[in-house]
């Protein structure tokens, strides 16, 4: 049986995870982009509280002594806003992307990829507590 306290740390994520597909989802990357530069050119501090998974990962990481699956967590959250703020500045304020990204940019994106972080994240919470 999961202990209480395990669940409760998933449901948190799961919640915040929820949230964060919630203001992104969009039928394409560029979609997607579209939505986080609203809160990315009003403030870089605002599109960080808007990734609430983040925040939850440095949390989560320091609360569990740095344990390694909890790092793996905040290592790939970091990658993943780096990737997001490097693909805002490159197409928003640079104005610079290939041929190549750009047919990625407006490509249609299956209707689970939003929801990968589901999948991919809750196991390292299990992991982590257990």
């Amino acid at each position: 049986m999961i202990d209480d306290l395990i669940l409760n740390y998933i449901i948190l994520f799961l919640m915040l995870e929820s949230f964060e597909v919630y203001w992104q989802k969009a039928p394409t990357i560029m979609g997607m982009l579209l939505r986080m530069y609203k809160y990315y050119k009003k403030n870089i501090f605002l599109f960080l509280l808007m990734q609430p998974t983040f925040i939850f990962a440095i949390g989560f990481t320091m609360i569990n002594d740095y344990n390694p699956y909890a790092m793996i967590l905040l290592f790939i959250k970091t990658a993943d806003i780096a990737t997001k703020i490097l693909l805002l500045e490159q197409v928003f304020s640079k104005k610079e992307v290939s041929h190549e990204i750009s047919m990625i940019l407006i490509a249609p994106i299956n209707n689970f990829l939003p929801y990968m972080g589901f999948i991919a994240y809750t196991p390292l919470i299990y992991m982590t507590l257990i």
